[in-house]
């Protein structure tokens, strides 16, 4: 079985998506490519694949609605959003959607390879602490991080790849605080992240899935001037 990573770049300006396939191919990838917005969201229901390079401005369907499809799917593939547009407000967006990543137009080819190399990375089983199918209990949540699946109960919750990650990363690092800087680079893997106020997004989010009051957190602590902390017993 070929084990070599598996990506889909959908990207209609052909000089971007014929320079990001050849580079990618030379550092040994498997890649195949669309050239719109509906054709990449088939493609990406068809194939298998590691990762996903979706632009933004596309033809037929927008990278922010294919991202949102394939997020609502329940498809758990790594998305990198490319785009012209830098305002941290459409970072937000996108990161919001399900994005794990976030490029603005031009960058460098060691750059998009680092990014590249950084979630296909991420995304590798690794410990957490504990035995890879064991459960943890963290709140309200069951939790299985080797699997990406939580439960309330008996019944599962659904959370992002990206929530998984950053819990996982507060998991590893429980009872100590843990800055925002920190929480970039271990979770996004590179030091220039998108904005801290990621962060505190991310931090919302699973507070209302964890604590049994989001508005008076007791797991998820804001350790002020630093970052968070997850409290567990």
């Amino acid at each position: 079985m070929d084990m070599t990573p598996h990506i889909l770049i959908i990207e209609d300006e052909p000089s971007m998506s014929m320079g990001l396939r050849d580079n990618l191919e030379f550092e040994g990838y498997r890649v195949e490519t669309a050239m719109d917005g509906r054709q990449g969201w088939e493609k990406a229901q068809a194939g298998t694949f590691d990762l996903i390079l979706l632009d933004i401005m596309l033809p037929q369907m927008s990278g922010y609605e294919v991202c949102k499809l394939i997020r609502g799917a329940g498809m758990e593939v790594p998305v990198i959003m490319l785009s012209a547009k830098g305002e941290e407000i459409d970072k937000v967006l996108g990161l919001e959607l399900g994005a794990d990543d976030y490029l603005t137009k031009p960058f460098g080819l060691r750059e998009l390879l680092a990014r590249v190399k950084a979630v296909l990375r991420r995304v590798q089983p690794v410990s957490s602490g504990a035995s890879s199918d064991e459960r943890v209990q963290i709140g309200r949540l069951s939790v299985e991080f080797s699997k990406f699946q939580a439960w309330e109960a008996d019944q599962e919750i659904r959370m992002s790849h990206k929530e998984f990650e950053i819990l996982q990363f507060l998991w590893q690092h429980r009872n100590e605080p843990v800055s925002r800087d920190q929480l970039l680079e271990g979770v996004w893997g590179y030091a220039e992240a998108p904005t801290t106020r990621t962060v505190d997004n991310f931090m919302l989010k699973l507070r209302q899935k964890i604590e049994q009051d989001s508005r008076d957190p007791r797991m998820i602590l804001t350790v002020h001037g630093i970052g968070y902390k997850l409290v567990v017993a």
